[in-house]
């Protein structure tokens, strides 16, 4: 396999969501063969976004069913065979992030042991039980920070190396890869090491010294730090500011805001109507300081997009919550991706709010991509596809 790479490799998604992470792979030139999500309304929306923007439907469909459904009897007798088949071709990777209040510190805190963090390992047994080349796992900070949960994160890893694997992880902040959104998130990258190199521990230098992780040197946190970042301004209806000159502007809300063109976006309508306006009129321009109620500064990022759990987020300059366009365009998707007017405002934020941020994921999948090219289908690769067809 030469050349572009990313047509090559077949993508089996889970958790999938309205799709922010599979986007951000399908923009890299990777193929969505296979999608699955429990939430019938979530995946009505992945779908209608798709249709929107001309995507083509996956290889091997969408499968609505919870992901322990695949781990045994029929479904995982298709789910081995969809898998076989893509293998013979190419090479097949495994993307998703288990649902994960049970890890945030602002969620439940339960653990792996929890209703939401049980997944982690069911996500853990198929990556296990279908040997996938590569496979992604995206989590919240609090699976690397908290102590009792990195542990059951390391036994995670430990059971991926007994397999074969080779990994690699970090804590991202989606703001490094141009979101304007502070938002952390641990994402391991895993892959057979047999791919890279014969010899384990050579594999393993290669994918510590060689892996990317896709983020723009621009948007980092030491010129982040230099920035003379706005704190608050009194807020007034439908006000003018300025844009601060020592910021960088891409990673503002009011960027995003005009590059979407939120006010004319599909989603522009869709958000919640307040009974009174006292309190949204109150909240300074800037003011996140609050556990609820935190106005966005147009010339700042966003705090992490979480709205749901009573979590309010109000727009810069309109006695409002944000809307749906609004939320997608501090998510970093492009303005054609729209969700789907069928599901409830709930579960449209719902959606949005649990996404990986687009450019993010996108950064992600650069960098999965150029390291295969660059290390995986490396001249004869010494053999390491005997059996399978790699041209």
């Amino acid at each position: 396999m030469t050349g572009n790479i990313g047509m090559g490799i077949k993508i089996f998604s889970f958790f999938s969501g309205a799709g922010f992470l599979d986007f951000g792979f399908e923009q890299e030139k990777f193929e969505i063969v296979f999608v699955n999500e429990c939430n019938k309304e979530f995946l009505n929306a992945y779908k209608f976004a798709r249709k929107n923007m001309n995507v083509k439907p996956p290889k091997w469909g969408y499968v609505c069913n919870d992901i322990n459904c695949l781990l045994k009897g029929k479904p995982k007798i298709w789910l081995t065979e969809k898998v076989t088949l893509e293998k013979e071709e190419g090479i097949v990777g495994f993307i998703g992030g288990p649902p994960c209040p049970d890890f945030s510190v602002a969620g439940k805190n339960e653990g792996i042991s929890g209703k939401n963090g049980i997944l982690t390992n069911s996500y853990k047994r198929i990556i296990l039980q279908q040997e996938p080349d590569f496979f992604v796992f995206e989590n919240v900070k609090g699976l690397w920070s908290t102590q009792k949960h990195r542990k059951e994160y390391e036994k995670v890893k430990d059971s991926f190396r007994r397999k074969g694997y080779i990994l690699i992880d970090r804590l991202v902040n989606a703001l490094d890869y141009g979101v304007p959104q502070d938002r952390e998130r641990v994402i391991l990258f895993g892959i057979k090491y047999q791919l890279v190199d014969q010899n384990r521990k050579a594999a393993l230098l290669k994918l510590k010294n060689r892996f990317s992780w896709g983020m723009e040197e621009k948007f980092n946190q030491d010129k982040r730090s230099q920035c003379e970042w706005p704190q608050t301004n009194q807020f007034a209806v439908n006000s003018n500011s300025l844009q601060s000159v020592d910021i960088i502007p891409e990673l503002c809300i009011e960027y995003w805001f005009q590059r979407n063109d939120v006010y004319k976006h599909y989603n522009a309508d869709d958000y919640f109507r307040p009974r009174s306006l006292d309190r949204f009129e109150t909240i300074q321009e800037g003011d996140v300081s609050k556990k609820s109620f935190k106005r966005l500064h147009r010339w700042r990022y966003s705090p992490t997009a979480a709205y749901g759990n009573n979590e309010v987020h109000l727009h810069p300059y309109y006695a409002r919550r944000l809307s749906v366009a609004e939320s997608l365009a501090i998510q970093s998707l492009p303005k054609e991706y729209v969700i789907s007017k069928t599901l409830s405002k709930s579960d449209m934020f719902k959606t949005v709010g649990n996404g990986v941020p687009y450019l993010l994921a996108r950064g992600v999948a650069h960098s999965i991509k150029q390291f295969c090219e660059n290390e995986v289908c490396k001249g004869e690769n010494k053999g390491i596809f005997t059996g399978r067809n790699t041209k």
